[in-house]
Protein backbone atom coordinates (compact mmCIF):
# COMPACT_ATOMS: atom_id res chain seq x y z
CA UNK A 1 0.00 0.00 0.00
CA UNK A 2 1.45 3.42 -0.92
CA UNK A 3 2.21 5.95 1.79
CA UNK A 4 2.54 9.71 1.83
CA UNK A 5 6.33 9.23 1.70
CA UNK A 6 5.82 8.04 -1.88
CA UNK A 7 3.47 10.88 -2.73
CA UNK A 8 5.95 13.34 -4.20
CA UNK A 9 5.69 13.33 -8.00
CA UNK A 10 5.70 16.58 -9.99
CA UNK A 11 2.12 15.80 -10.98
CA UNK A 12 -0.25 12.96 -10.18
CA UNK A 13 -3.55 12.04 -11.78
CA UNK A 14 -6.11 10.11 -9.75
CA UNK A 15 -9.06 8.44 -11.44
CA UNK A 16 -11.22 6.02 -9.47
CA UNK A 17 -12.31 2.70 -10.91
CA UNK A 18 -15.93 3.88 -11.23
CA UNK A 19 -14.73 7.18 -12.80
CA UNK A 20 -16.72 9.19 -10.26
CA UNK A 21 -13.57 10.75 -8.83
CA UNK A 22 -11.09 12.52 -11.11
CA UNK A 23 -8.36 14.81 -9.83
CA UNK A 24 -4.98 16.18 -10.87
CA UNK A 25 -2.53 17.01 -8.08
CA UNK A 26 -0.04 19.75 -8.84
CA UNK A 27 3.43 19.56 -7.35
CA UNK A 28 2.49 22.09 -4.66
CA UNK A 29 -0.49 19.92 -3.63
CA UNK A 30 1.76 16.91 -3.19
CA UNK A 31 4.32 18.72 -1.06
CA UNK A 32 1.67 20.43 1.05
CA UNK A 33 0.00 17.12 1.90
CA UNK A 34 3.31 15.43 2.64
CA UNK A 35 4.59 18.29 4.80
CA UNK A 36 1.44 18.48 6.94
CA UNK A 37 1.40 14.74 7.54
CA UNK A 38 5.15 14.56 8.25
CA UNK A 39 4.84 17.39 10.79
CA UNK A 40 1.75 15.91 12.44
CA UNK A 41 -0.34 18.95 11.57
CA UNK A 42 -3.68 19.39 9.82
CA UNK A 43 -3.60 20.88 6.33
CA UNK A 44 -5.86 23.90 6.03
CA UNK A 45 -6.87 24.20 2.38
CA UNK A 46 -8.01 27.64 1.29
CA UNK A 47 -9.76 28.57 -1.92
CA UNK A 48 -12.95 29.85 -3.42
CA UNK A 49 -15.91 27.47 -3.82
CA UNK A 50 -15.45 25.08 -6.71
CA UNK A 51 -11.65 24.99 -6.73
CA UNK A 52 -11.53 21.31 -5.71
CA UNK A 53 -10.75 21.44 -1.98
CA UNK A 54 -13.09 18.61 -0.97
CA UNK A 55 -12.21 16.60 -4.05
CA UNK A 56 -8.50 16.80 -3.23
CA UNK A 57 -9.14 15.15 0.14
CA UNK A 58 -11.16 12.35 -1.46
CA UNK A 59 -8.55 11.88 -4.17
CA UNK A 60 -5.60 11.51 -1.77
CA UNK A 61 -7.57 8.87 0.15
CA UNK A 62 -8.26 7.08 -3.15
CA UNK A 63 -4.62 7.29 -4.19
CA UNK A 64 -3.33 5.90 -0.89
CA UNK A 65 -6.05 3.28 -0.47
CA UNK A 66 -6.97 4.86 2.89
CA UNK A 67 -10.43 5.17 4.38
CA UNK A 68 -12.15 8.53 3.92
CA UNK A 69 -14.17 10.26 6.65
CA UNK A 70 -15.80 13.66 6.20
CA UNK A 71 -17.95 16.12 8.09
CA UNK A 72 -19.45 19.30 6.63
CA UNK A 73 -19.50 22.04 9.25
CA UNK A 74 -22.73 24.00 9.70
CA UNK A 75 -23.37 27.24 11.56
CA UNK A 76 -24.79 25.29 14.51
CA UNK A 77 -22.08 22.60 14.64
CA UNK A 78 -20.66 22.16 18.14
CA UNK A 79 -17.23 20.78 18.99
CA UNK A 80 -18.79 17.64 20.46
CA UNK A 81 -20.59 16.97 17.16
CA UNK A 82 -17.22 16.32 15.52
CA UNK A 83 -16.28 13.88 18.28
CA UNK A 84 -19.51 12.04 19.04
CA UNK A 85 -23.31 12.38 18.87
CA UNK A 86 -25.49 11.93 21.94
CA UNK A 87 -29.19 11.37 21.23
CA UNK A 88 -30.73 12.99 24.30
CA UNK A 89 -34.16 13.16 22.67
CA UNK A 90 -34.08 9.46 21.84
CA UNK A 91 -33.13 8.61 25.42
CA UNK A 92 -35.93 10.80 26.77
CA UNK A 93 -38.41 9.08 24.48
CA UNK A 94 -37.22 5.67 25.63
CA UNK A 95 -37.55 6.75 29.27
CA UNK A 96 -41.11 7.93 28.72
CA UNK A 97 -42.05 4.76 26.85
CA UNK A 98 -40.66 2.47 29.53
CA UNK A 99 -41.55 4.82 32.39
CA UNK A 100 -37.95 4.51 33.53
CA UNK A 101 -38.34 0.82 34.41
CA UNK A 102 -35.52 -0.55 32.23
CA UNK A 103 -32.41 1.15 33.51
CA UNK A 104 -30.04 -0.89 31.36
CA UNK A 105 -31.81 0.27 28.20
CA UNK A 106 -31.48 3.86 29.42
CA UNK A 107 -27.71 3.62 29.87
CA UNK A 108 -26.35 6.80 28.20
CA UNK A 109 -23.79 4.80 26.25
CA UNK A 110 -26.63 3.21 24.28
CA UNK A 111 -27.41 6.63 22.80
CA UNK A 112 -23.83 7.63 21.99
CA UNK A 113 -22.63 7.29 18.38
CA UNK A 114 -19.17 8.07 16.95
CA UNK A 115 -18.43 11.35 15.20
CA UNK A 116 -15.96 12.02 12.40
CA UNK A 117 -12.89 12.41 14.60
CA UNK A 118 -13.67 9.21 16.50
CA UNK A 119 -13.82 7.21 13.27
CA UNK A 120 -10.60 8.79 12.00
CA UNK A 121 -8.64 8.51 15.25
CA UNK A 122 -9.68 5.03 16.37
CA UNK A 123 -11.78 3.16 13.83
CA UNK A 124 -11.88 -0.02 15.90
CA UNK A 125 -13.49 1.49 19.00
CA UNK A 126 -15.73 3.69 16.85
CA UNK A 127 -17.04 0.64 15.02
CA UNK A 128 -17.57 -1.23 18.29
CA UNK A 129 -19.53 1.69 19.71
CA UNK A 130 -21.53 2.03 16.50
CA UNK A 131 -22.50 -1.65 16.57
CA UNK A 132 -23.65 -1.27 20.19
CA UNK A 133 -25.61 1.96 19.79
CA UNK A 134 -27.21 1.13 16.43
CA UNK A 135 -29.43 -1.46 18.10
CA UNK A 136 -30.86 1.27 20.36
CA UNK A 137 -30.97 4.32 18.12
CA UNK A 138 -33.82 4.57 15.64
CA UNK A 139 -31.77 6.83 13.34
CA UNK A 140 -28.10 6.03 13.94
CA UNK A 141 -25.76 8.07 11.71
CA UNK A 142 -24.49 6.14 8.70
CA UNK A 143 -20.86 5.06 9.31
CA UNK A 144 -18.16 6.05 6.81
CA UNK A 145 -17.23 3.56 4.12
CA UNK A 146 -13.88 1.97 3.33
CA UNK A 147 -12.79 -0.23 0.46
CA UNK A 148 -12.78 -4.00 0.88
CA UNK A 149 -8.97 -4.21 1.02
CA UNK A 150 -8.62 -1.66 3.83
CA UNK A 151 -8.37 -2.62 7.48
CA UNK A 152 -8.10 -0.38 10.59
CA UNK A 153 -5.13 -2.43 11.80
CA UNK A 154 -2.93 -1.62 8.80
CA UNK A 155 -4.54 1.25 6.85
CA UNK A 156 -4.68 5.00 7.31
CA UNK A 157 -7.57 7.45 7.35
CA UNK A 158 -8.03 10.79 5.59
CA UNK A 159 -10.35 13.05 7.59
CA UNK A 160 -11.95 16.05 5.88
CA UNK A 161 -13.51 18.78 8.03
CA UNK A 162 -15.25 20.77 5.31
CA UNK A 163 -16.08 24.50 5.36
CA UNK A 164 -14.88 25.23 8.87
CA UNK A 165 -15.36 28.97 8.24
CA UNK A 166 -19.11 28.44 8.68
CA UNK A 167 -18.60 27.64 12.35
CA UNK A 168 -18.58 29.92 15.35
CA UNK A 169 -14.94 30.84 16.26
CA UNK A 170 -15.24 28.75 19.41
CA UNK A 171 -15.25 25.57 17.34
CA UNK A 172 -11.81 25.88 15.68
CA UNK A 173 -10.37 27.08 18.99
CA UNK A 174 -11.92 24.06 20.68
CA UNK A 175 -10.13 21.76 18.25
CA UNK A 176 -6.65 22.77 19.45
CA UNK A 177 -6.22 19.76 21.75
CA UNK A 178 -7.84 17.36 19.28
CA UNK A 179 -5.48 18.46 16.51
CA UNK A 180 -2.38 19.17 18.59
CA UNK A 181 -2.44 16.13 20.88
CA UNK A 182 -4.24 13.75 18.51
CA UNK A 183 -6.76 12.92 21.18
CA UNK A 184 -10.09 13.97 22.64
CA UNK A 185 -12.40 12.78 25.39
CA UNK A 186 -15.68 10.89 25.22
CA UNK A 187 -18.13 10.59 28.13
CA UNK A 188 -19.55 7.27 29.34
CA UNK A 189 -17.06 5.07 27.46
CA UNK A 190 -14.81 2.95 29.64
CA UNK A 191 -11.17 2.66 28.57
CA UNK A 192 -8.67 0.27 30.09
CA UNK A 193 -6.67 2.03 32.79
CA UNK A 194 -8.92 5.11 32.86
CA UNK A 195 -9.72 6.55 36.27
CA UNK A 196 -12.88 8.47 35.35
CA UNK A 197 -15.92 8.21 33.11
CA UNK A 198 -14.47 10.74 30.64
CA UNK A 199 -11.92 8.87 28.60
CA UNK A 200 -9.62 9.63 25.69
CA UNK A 201 -9.77 8.52 22.09
CA UNK A 202 -6.15 8.56 20.91
CA UNK A 203 -4.85 8.43 17.32
CA UNK A 204 -1.64 7.20 15.77
CA UNK A 205 -0.51 10.37 13.91
CA UNK A 206 1.29 8.35 11.24
CA UNK A 207 -2.03 6.85 10.14
CA UNK A 208 -4.19 9.97 10.08
CA UNK A 209 -4.19 12.87 7.63
CA UNK A 210 -6.50 15.74 8.64
CA UNK A 211 -7.56 18.13 5.90
CA UNK A 212 -9.65 21.19 6.80
CA UNK A 213 -11.21 23.36 4.11
CA UNK A 214 -12.31 26.98 4.21
CA UNK A 215 -14.03 29.22 1.68
CA UNK A 216 -12.73 32.15 3.74
CA UNK A 217 -16.16 33.59 4.41
CA UNK A 218 -15.03 34.21 8.00
CA UNK A 219 -11.56 34.85 9.43
CA UNK A 220 -10.23 31.92 11.46
CA UNK A 221 -8.71 32.36 14.96
CA UNK A 222 -4.96 32.97 15.12
CA UNK A 223 -4.36 30.16 17.62
CA UNK A 224 -6.03 27.71 15.25
CA UNK A 225 -4.05 28.96 12.24
CA UNK A 226 -0.80 28.40 14.16
CA UNK A 227 -1.65 24.70 14.43
CA UNK A 228 -2.09 24.24 10.68
CA UNK A 229 -0.05 23.99 7.54
CA UNK A 230 -1.84 26.12 4.94
CA UNK A 231 -2.26 25.54 1.21
CA UNK A 232 -4.27 27.73 -1.17
CA UNK A 233 -5.92 26.24 -4.25
CA UNK A 234 -6.17 28.64 -7.17
CA UNK A 235 -6.93 28.29 -10.83
CA UNK A 236 -4.08 28.72 -13.29
CA UNK A 237 -4.48 32.25 -14.64
CA UNK A 238 -1.38 32.65 -16.80
CA UNK A 239 -1.91 33.98 -20.34
CA UNK A 240 1.50 32.65 -21.34
CA UNK A 241 1.21 30.25 -24.27
CA UNK A 242 2.55 26.71 -24.39
CA UNK A 243 4.37 25.04 -27.28
CA UNK A 244 1.05 24.48 -29.05
CA UNK A 245 0.16 28.15 -28.76
CA UNK A 246 -2.54 27.54 -26.12
CA UNK A 247 -2.79 29.88 -23.15
CA UNK A 248 -1.90 28.05 -19.94
CA UNK A 249 -5.12 29.10 -18.21
CA UNK A 250 -7.09 27.35 -20.96
CA UNK A 251 -4.72 24.37 -20.94
CA UNK A 252 -5.25 23.97 -17.18
CA UNK A 253 -9.04 23.75 -17.54
CA UNK A 254 -8.96 21.53 -20.63
CA UNK A 255 -6.60 19.07 -18.97
CA UNK A 256 -9.02 18.63 -16.07
CA UNK A 257 -12.04 18.51 -18.34
CA UNK A 258 -10.51 15.72 -20.41
CA UNK A 259 -9.82 13.72 -17.28
CA UNK A 260 -13.58 13.62 -16.70
CA UNK A 261 -14.97 13.34 -20.21
CA UNK A 262 -12.18 12.23 -22.54
CA UNK A 263 -13.21 11.97 -26.16
CA UNK A 264 -16.92 12.44 -25.45
CA UNK A 265 -16.43 16.21 -25.77
CA UNK A 266 -15.20 17.80 -29.01
CA UNK A 267 -11.79 19.51 -28.86
CA UNK A 268 -13.29 22.80 -30.03
CA UNK A 269 -15.87 22.65 -27.22
CA UNK A 270 -13.23 22.14 -24.54
CA UNK A 271 -11.47 25.30 -25.71
CA UNK A 272 -14.58 27.41 -26.30
CA UNK A 273 -15.97 26.57 -22.85
CA UNK A 274 -12.65 27.56 -21.27
CA UNK A 275 -12.61 30.85 -23.18
CA UNK A 276 -16.19 31.66 -22.20
CA UNK A 277 -15.44 30.97 -18.56
CA UNK A 278 -12.44 33.29 -18.54
CA UNK A 279 -14.42 35.96 -20.35
CA UNK A 280 -16.99 35.88 -17.53
CA UNK A 281 -14.26 35.94 -14.87
CA UNK A 282 -12.59 38.94 -16.51
CA UNK A 283 -15.87 40.85 -16.62
CA UNK A 284 -16.90 40.16 -13.03
CA UNK A 285 -17.30 43.09 -10.66
CA UNK A 286 -15.38 43.30 -7.40
CA UNK A 287 -16.72 40.87 -4.75
CA UNK A 288 -18.91 39.20 -7.39
CA UNK A 289 -18.96 35.41 -7.53
CA UNK A 290 -16.76 34.23 -10.38
CA UNK A 291 -17.14 30.86 -12.13
CA UNK A 292 -14.38 28.32 -11.68
CA UNK A 293 -13.44 24.72 -12.30
CA UNK A 294 -16.72 23.39 -10.89
CA UNK A 295 -18.77 25.43 -13.39
CA UNK A 296 -16.51 24.33 -16.25
CA UNK A 297 -17.03 20.67 -15.34
CA UNK A 298 -20.79 21.16 -14.91
CA UNK A 299 -21.04 22.76 -18.35
CA UNK A 300 -19.11 19.94 -20.01
CA UNK A 301 -21.19 17.37 -18.15
CA UNK A 302 -24.37 18.78 -19.68
CA UNK A 303 -22.84 18.76 -23.16
CA UNK A 304 -21.50 15.22 -22.82
CA UNK A 305 -25.03 13.89 -23.33
CA UNK A 306 -25.03 15.21 -26.92
CA UNK A 307 -23.33 14.13 -30.12
CA UNK A 308 -20.16 16.08 -30.84
CA UNK A 309 -21.83 17.69 -33.85
CA UNK A 310 -24.41 19.36 -31.58
CA UNK A 311 -22.17 20.33 -28.67
CA UNK A 312 -20.70 23.59 -29.96
CA UNK A 313 -24.04 25.19 -30.85
CA UNK A 314 -25.61 24.06 -27.58
CA UNK A 315 -22.67 25.44 -25.61
CA UNK A 316 -23.47 28.98 -26.76
CA UNK A 317 -27.10 28.60 -25.68
CA UNK A 318 -26.49 27.24 -22.18
CA UNK A 319 -23.16 28.74 -21.08
CA UNK A 320 -24.74 31.67 -19.25
CA UNK A 321 -26.76 29.35 -17.02
CA UNK A 322 -23.59 27.73 -15.67
CA UNK A 323 -21.26 30.73 -15.69
CA UNK A 324 -23.36 33.77 -14.77
CA UNK A 325 -24.72 33.25 -11.27
CA UNK A 326 -25.09 36.85 -10.18
CA UNK A 327 -28.40 38.70 -10.71
CA UNK A 328 -28.45 40.33 -14.14
CA UNK A 329 -29.43 43.98 -14.41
Amino acid sequence: MPTLKDFLPPKLTVQSADEKLNHIFDEADCYALWAAHAAGRPLLVRGKPGTGKSQMAKAIAEQLGWAFVSEVVQGNTDLSDLHYHFDAIGRLGEAQASQGQNREELNPINFLSPGAFWWAYNWKTADEQYQDCSTHLKTAPIPPQSNSEWSPETGGVVLLIDEIDKADPDLPNGLLETLGQFQFHVPYVSCEGASSNVNPVIADPSRVLVIISTNEERELPTAFMRRCFVHTLVMEDSTEVNEEGLERRYEWLIERGKLHFGSSIAESVYLEAAQLLWKDRAGARQNQYTPGLAEYIDLLNALSTLDETDQFDRLKKIASFALQKEAQE
